[in-house]
């Protein structure tokens, strides 16, 4: 067995601990030796056991699982993908399962109930304590996709008229391990539970012992969130003041419960995850990561023959396109050389700046206020961009077939494709928007498929302008 100031070593390195004690874990399985486990798995991080879980078969992961104290169970168990968990409660008698999903963060447990089978959820709920199970109901009452949605029921009122030192009295006799969410900041409502402050407990430690909370705490009037917003507006909230929890609150402006910063994180994970396979011209599935420990062939093939299968009708308009100027490509073969070059830098010139916008849009960088400077501002690069694009085309063309009409030819279309590539990149972000739709399923995937039509029609027109024989 590995010593344990030798695994202490590897975690500050930052190496896959779990991955390499596996045969030492087997081994002791295999051997029943459960006490010596039970000890060595004290030492781990849970998030090391949670991510190690792929390296052990489906009864090893529940022998381990059960090996672990209840504080460490809990912890791995909010760190597990949702199959994991679900697979879980499947092989835990119900005494276990129960326990676990009594005691795991109520958000946590909000969004497992929301993706678990109706039946199966029926039946825990059935099981779990009334007050869990009402913190359920009153998130699940929300759109995932929300603030309400995302949100935790754990958190701590206090009145403005206690003292500090009540404040931190009634704070201890709340908390307790199980209530993570608590530790950054506590808040203050009136007799019907309206917000009206808050207060950082680095503050409520230092203040004076007999101030009242009144004098020492914020206005949270501008730093809340209504439990319908989005989910994107909560993340700009954070991102805007920098914010380690959220309060959120019902349509009166009562407490309804709070956002952590880890909550956050984990959504602009998702955000950032379904943003990059939109634009990849992936199925995003909710921000679900493709993990190949898990992935099947079936999974792969959903999230993807969708949008080939769309985008490849608009190749359809582009092969039409070709035959239509078969003539001209049979007069001057030198302009087949160069559509590649064309469509593929108008291409990327295109989906350039469509991910600028589209995060822009995202972290609200970009709104319609401030749109009409932005256009300016692409617009006037693009004029640039094209210049400069035009001149190594032109070079290249002329290198290449020593002609200077197909040159000028080239030159010219590369400096139209571009503009136009760019102010598709522009608008179709800003359409989506307009229209209600996401930006990035949207305008990612079919920019490069709108460019690459203009970019024909330009290309051959230009051609009949400059070469007579056309």
């Amino acid at each position: 067995m590995i010593p344990y100031c030798a695994l202490e070593a590897m975690m500050k390195t930052g190496m896959d601990v779990f991955a390499l004690i596996v045969p030492e874990i087997k081994e002791l399985l295999s051997e029943k030796h459960f006490t010596g486990l039970k000890n060595f798995l004290t030492h781990l991080h849970s998030m090391d056991i949670a991510e190690g879980f792929q390296y052990l078969s489906d009864p090893e992961m529940i022998l381990v699982f059960k090996l672990l104290n209840t504080k460490k169970a809990i912890e791995v168990f909010e760190s597990l993908y949702l199959e994991d968990r679900r697979y879980l409660l499947d092989n835990l008698n119900n005494e276990e399962a129960v326990q676990i999903l009594n005691e795991i963060a109520a958000d946590e447990r909000a969004e497992l109930f929301r993706e678990l089978p109706k039946k199966v959820m029926k039946k825990f709920v059935g099981l779990i304590r009334k007050p869990e199970v009402d913190e359920v109901n009153r998130i699940l009452k929300y759109p995932e996709d929300t603030a309400g949605g995302i949100m935790t029921t754990e958190f701590v009122e206090l009145k403005q008229d206690m003292t500090a030192r009540k404040a931190i009295i009634y704070l201890q006799e709340y908390y307790h391990p199980g209530k993570t969410e608590i530790i950054s900041s506590v808040y203050v409502t009136d007799k019907e539970h309206r917000l009206i402050g808050s207060i950082s407990l680095q503050k409520l430690i230092t203040a004076p012992p007999d101030m009242s909370i009144r004098d020492v705490m914020d206005p949270v009037e501008s730093i809340k969130a209504e439990a319908e917003i989005p989910k994107e507006e909560v993340v700009n909230l954070f991102v805007r003041y920098d914010l380690n929890d959220l309060p959120v609150v019902d349509k009166e402006d009562r407490l309804s419960g709070t956002i952590h910063v880890d909550d956050v994180i984990d959504e602009i994970n998702k955000m950032d995850t379904t943003t990059m396979y939109e634009i990849g011209k992936m199925t995003p599935h909710k921000g679900k990561e493709i993990n190949y420990n898990d992935a099947t062939v079936l999974d792969l093939v959903k999230r993807r023959a969708g949008w080939l299968i769309f985008l490849l009708m608009f190749h359809f308009i582009t092969g039409a396109l070709l035959k239509t100027y078969e003539h001209a490509l049979t007069t001057v073969i030198a302009l087949t050389f160069f559509i590649p070059m064309v469509l593929d830098t108008g291409g990327n010139a295109g989906i350039q700046t469509a991910i600028t916008v589209i995060r822009g849009l995202a972290t609200g960088e970009v709104t319609f206020k401030n749109a009409r400077r932005i256009v300016i501002l692409e617009m006037t690069a693009a004029l640039l961009m094209s210049l400069i694009v035009g001149v190594f085309a032109f070079i290249r063309a002329i290198s290449l077939q020593q002609s200077v009409m197909v040159a000028v030819t080239v030159c010219t279309t590369m400096m139209l494709i571009i503009i136009l590539a760019i102010a598709t990149g522009i608008f179709l972000p800003l359409l989506a928007r307009r229209l209600g739709l996401d930006p990035a399923a949207l305008a990612g995937p079919i920019t490069t498929s709108i460019v690459d039509i203009i970019g024909l029609i330009v290309y051959f027109n230009i051609a009949k302008i400059f070469i007579p024989c056309l």
